[in-house]
């Protein structure tokens, strides 16, 4: 079994920004400049098989280059239940068109359908009982967080390796797009 997910991998001067804001709230587990990516689609964990049958779908993807943005932050759960830190994306229909091809790769490979709907977002940290004041405080002071534009070439399969304190990560397949069509 592998686990295994695709993403847009976040280019290090813009994952350097980031990290300059990595800091005010106790206990949260901040995510090192090598994690830092906008997952389109996590598959979980799936059989050698699989994993090649989903590689060879993801090869298939005709999609075409594009630019996103990094765009206000946030926090998954309320209260006592407060999870993750991330950074949102800005709305953009190529990298939602991405992800749902992703998906279709999935269900193509065998993979069951994902019931959750999508949201793209960079996680910046996942929390353990943090003080909610702390947390709104860190979201008030970053919230205009706008990164420039960050030109979406590739994306990547990746495989998530569980530690004891985080995940490691390994591109595993690089897939690229094509170039955009000339004015």
């Amino acid at each position: 079994m592998i686990r295994l997910f695709a993403a847009l991998p976040i280019p290090e001067d813009i994952g350097m920004a980031l990290a300059r804001r990595q800091t005010g709230v106790e206990g949260a587990r901040w995510r090192p400049l090598e994690a830092l990516h906008v997952t389109l689609r996590f598959f979980g964990d799936i059989r050698e098989d699989i994993a090649r049958d989903l590689d060879a779908e993801l090869t298939c993807l005709r999609g075409t280059a594009f630019d996103l943005e990094l765009a206000g932050v946030g926090a998954f759960g309320e209260g006592p239940d407060l999870h993750v830190l991330w950074a949102g994306v800005a709305e953009s229909e190529p990298l939602r068109r991405l992800a749902k091809a992703c998906e279709t790769a999935a269900r193509r490979a065998g993979l069951k359908p994902e019931p959750r709907h999508y949201r793209p977002h960079l996680t910046l940290a996942y929390l353990r009982h943090p003080d909610p004041g702390e947390v709104a405080q860190w979201i008030q002071a970053h919230n205009l967080l706008r990164s420039p534009a960050i030109r979406v070439a590739s994306f990547g399969l990746y495989s998530s390796f569980l530690g004891s304190e985080q995940a490691h990560y390994r591109l595993e397949a690089e897939y690229p797009l094509l170039p955009p069509p000339l004015p």
